[in-house]
């Protein structure tokens, strides 16, 4: 039984990085654009697809290296070209955008990858368990929580240390004075777009080589996403990421005693979080951006 739970906990962690990850990228559109990106899992797909390609050339290494930046170009240029004429329109303009660009791309990785499921082929070397009793905590999972820990300590420190994520910080809590001050809005902006869309790029290159690839494999990481941001508080970082892993655990473990409710305890969660504290866990009074 214990071994039953640890090998649950452990598939949660693995399944909340995925989360963090995620929801941190929509986090950082949504709190400094008000973009709800509902096509954020589709450049999850793309990461994926475009390590899948470049593997065969530079390896998995260069893939993890090289996919994300390349998903992250194409979202700032998407930003540029069609986000950016939404932002001073009514909100449902962006959620019709982006829930259409959503099909676009999803409809892309199917006519040029085809429907059914690729694997990316990721070193031998990371794919033993450590040990015989510990066969399912293989040296990929940890390599893999290894690089969102690091992934999320560098976008911690990117914020809080440097000028431009100083920027995005306060433009993020108000924009109009961040503009007042003479700084490029726009930029800050599209800069801050290709950010978000890097972390799901990245999270692409790792899921695809956990669980495969297919044009559908952001779906069922985008909810999970939103409803960390709504569990940890619109507006917080840090809470997204608590909620990120609280419902990512909270989920594998419901599989040890209910599998039934596997899905359904993520939504009990945010009822509760939202019953209990309107504002989530770590969101301000008031956050709404």
């Amino acid at each position: 039984m214990l071994q039953l739970v640890l090998f649950n906990v452990t598939n949660g962690l693995i399944i909340g990085a995925f989360y963090v990850l995620m929801a941190l990228g929509v986090a950082m559109i949504l709190n400094l654009s008000n973009v709800i990106n509902f096509a954020h899992g589709n450049f999850l797909a793309l990461g994926g697809y475009f390590a899948f390609v470049l593997t065969p050339y530079i390896g998995f290494w260069g893939a993890l290296i090289v996919a994300p930046p390349l998903v992250a170009v194409i979202g700032y240029f998407i930003e540029r070209v069609m986000i950016r004429r939404v932002y001073n329109r009514d909100p449902v303009y962006s959620l019709l955008l982006t829930f259409g660009l959503a099909f676009i791309l999803q409809d892309a990785c199917r006519y040029i990858w085809g429907p059914t499921g690729l694997p990316l082929t990721v070193p031998a070397s990371l794919s033993r368990g450590i040990s015989s009793e510990l066969f399912f905590i293989t040296g990929y999972r940890l390599f893999m929580m290894a690089i969102v820990a690091i992934a999320v300590t560098g976008l911690f420190a990117f914020l809080r240390y440097t000028r431009m994520g100083v920027r995005i910080r306060a433009g993020t809590l108000d924009l109009d004075t961040v503009a007042a001050l003479g700084i490029n809005v726009r930029l800050l902006r599209s800069f801050n777009f290709a950010v978000g869309i890097y972390l799901a790029g990245l999270a692409g290159v790792l899921a695809g080589g956990q669980i495969g690839l297919n044009p559908n494999m952001g779906d069922d990481l985008l909810m999970p996403a939103f409803i960390a941001i709504i569990v940890g508080g619109v507006g917080s970082l840090t809470g997204t990421l608590l909620g990120g892993l609280l419902i990512g655990v909270a989920s594998a473990l419901t599989t040890v005693f209910f599998p039934s409710a596997q899905e359904a305890v993520i939504y009990v969660i945010m009822a509760v979080v939202v019953l209990i504290r309107p504002r989530g866990l770590m969101g301000e009074e008031g956050m709404l951006t």
